[in-house]
């Protein structure tokens, strides 16, 4: 343990704490007054980082459409952070793809792969989770969960050395994580040869996630909920669940959502988060599959600029994904779209002037041609669907409603210059925190984010303001420096820069 520097009572003034204070790793003593030493990689739990294998309790979230790139999740892997790919809406062999750079590029060093729940391809999503099994992935972040699945179940029972992070905002989903995996879907699995009988009894007695990351206000997917309600609750929900199964290791619960800024981070971990998971920011930065032109619209973000719209992995069920209004007409026309849907039973018993409206300013071609283009597509992702669709006209409807929608995703990421408009950029309020942190310094040009140097930054200023809250709590008043710095500026501050 680092010893308190001794200073005589009255040699320093509380004014001039603040250059003490970016010293977070050595202990400052003054008569009465003392703040402990804070290291960067003591914030979180401890059981987490050991767990995975990581210097800094830091993830960078699974984006998907691979906006959670091979790049990002390599630079967290490499900073002792970890970070998972964005598999989701991403066809099997690109998946694949991914699987085999990261493993060879990191191999022991931590990193993950995302699992998202499909009602509406449970083909595809057993296929990944078969992928994964294949691959030999230890790590998955399941996300946009509603209820658990075989596909979840069975990579967790394979092997107890499959670890699973669930992102959640429901108390309801929360619970079914944070429980061994319910009987019935153990013995459908063990029915149909996935797993065994020993494997079955194995994930009887553990929990599906050995982490829950409580996702609060969000980018994609969320309840739109707070984080300083929603975490607290979830905490003494795990508690509960811990007191009556009696795990040999608690699951940990982190915290997402919002977290964008040195005071996020600071009171997530003051919460009781084990960890905290970043996502639109990550966007932002040079490492992401994102373009260059949504790099560009994030950075200018403000946190009102923001909107709910139809998902299109589960465009039928009514479910809404966050994305960024500002720049763009998408919010808007994905509403158009599901109103459409809910009215009317086929293309064909659209009115012509609306037909006509979606040809020319959504489509840019006949209904007719895309449906033969997300017929094709559907054929090699998951043929089942155009079996149905070609009974099922309000489906085939359906099919091309979210072909539209899955496209805004993909031309926003190739930086498709004229379908800015209909860019599909998923986005939460903490984009704009971040921006306003970030106004004037050099973080404000986009072309210098780097993943790397947010997350340090980010936790190098939620360590002083960590500081600083022990000298609050003895009657001193002072609010420290926790502006942007570059890397360089930065690491003398650091007890070790990776």
């Amino acid at each position: 343990m680092t010893p308190a520097i001794p200073l005589a009572e009255g040699s320093v003034r509380p004014d001039s704490f603040k250059e003490e204070l970016e010293r977070v790793f050595v202990p400052l003593r003054l008569g009465e007054l003392f703040a402990p030493a804070v290291l960067l990689e003591n914030l979180g739990d401890p059981v987490f980082r050991a767990a995975h294998g990581l210097k800094y309790a830091y993830v960078s979230g699974s984006m998907a459409n691979g906006i959670a790139s091979c790049e990002l999740v390599e630079e967290m892997g490499r900073a002792g952070m970890l970070g998972f790919f964005g598999s989701a809406g991403l066809p099997l062999d690109r998946v694949e793809a991914a699987v085999d750079r990261l493993q060879k590029s990191l191999g022991r060093t931590p990193h993950g792969f995302n699992l998202i729940h499909s009602p509406n391809e449970p083909g595809h999503e057993m296929a990944v989770a078969d992928l994964y099994l294949r691959k030999g992935v230890r790590l998955v972040e399941a996300s946009a969960y509603l209820d658990l699945t075989p596909a979840i179940v069975r990579y967790r029972a394979a092997s107890l050395d499959n670890k699973i992070i669930a992102k959640v905002s429901r108390v309801e989903v929360a619970r079914k994580f944070l429980s061994p995996a319910p009987e019935s879907i153990l013995r459908e699995l063990v029915s149909s040869r996935l797993i065994t009988d020993e494997q079955a009894e194995r994930a009887s007695k553990v929990p599906v996630a050995a982490d829950v990351t409580v996702e609060a206000d969000s980018g994609g997917h969320t309840d739109n909920r707070p984080l300083v309600t929603l975490l607290p609750t979830l905490l003494a929900l795990r508690d509960r669940i811990q007191s009556q199964y009696g795990y040999a290791q608690a699951p940990r619960v982190g915290a997402a959502g919002g977290i964008a800024t040195p005071s996020g981070v600071a009171a997530a971990f003051a919460m009781g988060a084990a960890y905290v998971v970043t996502g639109s920011i990550n966007q932002a930065c040079v490492e992401s599959g994102s373009s260059d032109i949504v790099r560009t619209m994030l950075a200018e973000a403000g946190q009102a600029d923001t909107a709910m719209a139809p998902a299109a992995d589960m465009f039928e069920m009514g479910v809404k994904v966050q994305i960024l209004k500002r720049g763009t007409m998408f919010a808007m026309r994905a509403q158009k779209l599901y109103d459409l849907y809910r009215q009317h039973d086929s293309l064909s018993a659209l009115p012509a002037p609306v037909k006509q409206q979606l040809e020319r300013d959504l489509f840019r071609d006949s209904l007719e041609n895309a449906w033969k283009a997300t017929r094709e597509y559907f054929l090699k992702r998951d043929p089942a669907q155009v079996e149905r669709a070609e009974k099922d006209p309000k489906h085939l409807m359906a099919l091309v409603f979210r072909s539209y929608l899955g496209q805004a995703s993909r031309w926003a990421n190739a930086g498709v210059a004229d379908r800015k408009v209909d860019y599909q950029v998923w986005c939460g309020p903490a984009m704009g925190a971040f921006n306003e942190w970030a106004k004037g310094s050099f973080l404000e040009d986009p072309l210098e984010r780097k993943a790397a140097v947010v997350a340090l930054n980010l936790l190098h200023g939620a360590a002083v303001l960590a500081r600083a809250q022990f000298l609050r709590a003895q009657g001193v008043s002072i609010s420290p420096d926790v502006r942007p710095r570059r890397l360089a500026e930065l690491q003398p501050l650091l007890s070790e820069v990776p």
